[in-house]
């Protein structure tokens, strides 16, 4: 990881090495804690953050569901972020992590009376399933382990002990040789990957499953707004692990991930094993959104 100059902790500009918290925090023993994942892009006009309202807007729903108290507006978030940004003075493309969590003071399960504690990072990053994944796709391994189901956790929040689930399927999903995992719901069916959103396309029509078992993310529903402009047809619905099998092009979405394409689930390859070309189209769109490209979506950028 590329280390920036600040950390925004608490109203406080803190330096990255010295941004620390006590080996009591709460959050660290007991998992209740929130989290965002934004990216701002190096756009011709500068460096912009893609909906930074709408990131905002989810991390504090993400604190409401978890019954954390968060210290600060909707407002006062976004403009940490700026201010971040602004201090940091990056030259490429960065990730934001706004985090809110519990700190020391209290120990037990009852969290009520643990002080809340606000921290943003943020640093340089490229893709995070790499430059050769974006263009080539890449290898995913359906997971032995189920997607959190909706009866003992709340997959509406960004909560940070959801991904525990997902840390297991990814490590499983590498130490068999691919590079990301796919889990299934508590009933069989495609829930979502590890920290991804799920799409296949099979005879020209674009098929994301429902977002019941996973986190309602903000970079799926930006795609299936472009998808819908490019006239594609779409269907939410489940989809089993054989009907991925047959797909004609798959990929993920995410903040991080973008739009990356799949070549191959458990090892059966994807239509001819290359990026497809409704893939493409997407990808190709999405990035035109995020690095100001598109007129229509300039909106969705807050420009440092």
């Amino acid at each position: 990881m590329e280390k920036a100059k600040y950390i925004w902790m608490d109203g406080e500009l803190v330096e990255w090495d010295k941004a620390q918290t006590h080996i009591l925090t709460h959050t660290l023993h007991y998992g209740n804690g929130v989290f965002e994942g934004t990216r701002a892009y190096m756009t011709e006009d500068g460096l912009a953050i893609f909906k930074l309202q709408e990131h905002t807007k989810r991390l504090l729903n993400s604190a409401k569901i978890t019954r954390i108290s968060p210290k600060y507006s909707q407002k006062e978030l976004e403009n940490a972020q700026i201010e971040l940004l602004k201090v940091n003075d990056f030259k490429s493309n960065v990730y934001l992590r706004p985090l809110i969590f519990l700190g020391y003071g209290v120990m037990g399960l009852h969290h009520v009376k643990a002080p809340v504690k606000t921290a943003i990072a943020a640093w340089e990053w490229g893709s995070y399933l790499g430059d050769e994944g974006l263009e080539n796709g890449i290898r995913v391994k359906i997971s032995s382990f189920t997607r959190n189901p909706v009866s003992s956790t709340m997959g509406k929040s960004k909560a940070t002990a959801n991904y525990l689930n997902s840390q297991m399927a990814k490590y499983e999903a590498i130490e068999a040789g691919y590079e990301e995992a796919l889990l299934l719901d508590s009933e069989g069916f495609i829930a979502e990957g590890s920290g991804e959103c799920f799409f296949i396309v099979r005879d020209g029509v674009l098929i994301s499953p429902p977002n019941d078992t996973s986190l309602e993310s903000i970079t799926q529903a930006m795609v299936l707004e472009l998808a819908s402009e490019l006239g594609i047809k779409i269907e939410r619905r489940r989809v089993t692990r054989d009907e991925v099998y047959i797909a004609d092009e798959a990929f993920f979405t995410g903040t991080a991930a973008e739009v990356t394409p799949i070549r191959d689930v458990d090892n059966y390859t994807i239509g001819d094993g290359k990026r497809g070309k409704i893939t493409q189209q997407l990808q190709s769109a999405y990035f035109d959104v995020v690095y100001g490209r598109n007129p229509k979506y300039k909106h969705l950028l807050t420009y440092i």
